[in-house]
């Protein structure tokens, strides 16, 4: 008899209700700017139609920071990656407003995306900003760094690719620097060997303020894909 082994994931769904100006954000601009799942290879040349470097975005959530990036950023390609339905309109209600065309999205799995639709070696970088902690321990096997994540992300990026972390979660960042340590073909772009100051390129979220005013404190992390020279 064969066994199912449930995946364990890095998520839950948390839908929630769209507002009216996600809705039709959603319904208006999904047909140009959306990406539908499906297990085969994108082009990405095609998908955006240059040959820009791409930045990858896993879980953007309201989208605040990637739409500000793509702004600043028009000679990069950017394709976002989230579960949560409300996000997404959110950010298409921004790239509405603001006029980005550089972005592409889309509402799946990010690591079945990784898996099946992302072309090894043809990503630029990668960015994880304030994932789920699953700051219980019995739950600390959902969290999305993990070795398997991160071996995926290296065959996906290009010699030289970065893949940039950030928390506010310490055990977290702690958690993400052990794995990202013990895994073969990354150098940290840190000089002391653990964390780097937050890259300015990396816009500053209101959640992220909140918790500065708490007293939180955010950890970044940036790794590159060694290059064969290396």
């Amino acid at each position: 008899m064969q066994e199912y082994h449930r995946k364990i994931r890095s998520f839950v769904r948390r839908e929630g209700r769209m507002t009216a100006g996600q809705a039709s954000a959603y319904e208006t601009m999904m047909p140009d700017y959306g990406i539908d799942y499906q297990p085969q290879p994108l082009d990405l040349a095609a998908v955006f139609g240059n040959d820009n470097p791409v930045t990858i975005e896993i879980g953007f959530g309201m989208g605040a920071s990637l739409a500000e990036q793509a702004a600043a950023y028009p000679e990069v390609n950017f394709l976002g990656i989230e579960v949560h339905r409300p996000g997404v309109g959110s950010l298409l209600a921004r790239m509405r407003e603001g006029g980005q065309t550089n972005i592409r999205v889309m509402s799946h799995d990010a690591v079945e995306v990784l898996e099946h639709m992302i072309p090894d070696n043809s990503i630029a970088r990668v960015q994880l900003f304030f994932p789920d902690p699953w700051h219980k321990k019995r739950h600390h096997k959902r969290r999305i760094v993990k070795p398997a994540f991160v071996q995926q992300l290296n065959q996906k990026l290009r010699e030289g690719g970065i893949f940039h972390m950030a928390t506010d979660w310490e055990n977290y960042a702690e958690h993400m620097l052990a794995v990202m340590q013990a895994e073969k073909g990354w150098h940290n772009l840190s000089d002391n060997g653990d964390f780097v100051a937050r890259p300015d390129d990396r816009p500053i979220t209101k959640f992220e303020k909140r918790g500065e005013r708490l007293g939180h404190g955010v950890w970044d992390l940036m790794f590159n894909k060694e290059t064969a020279n290396d």
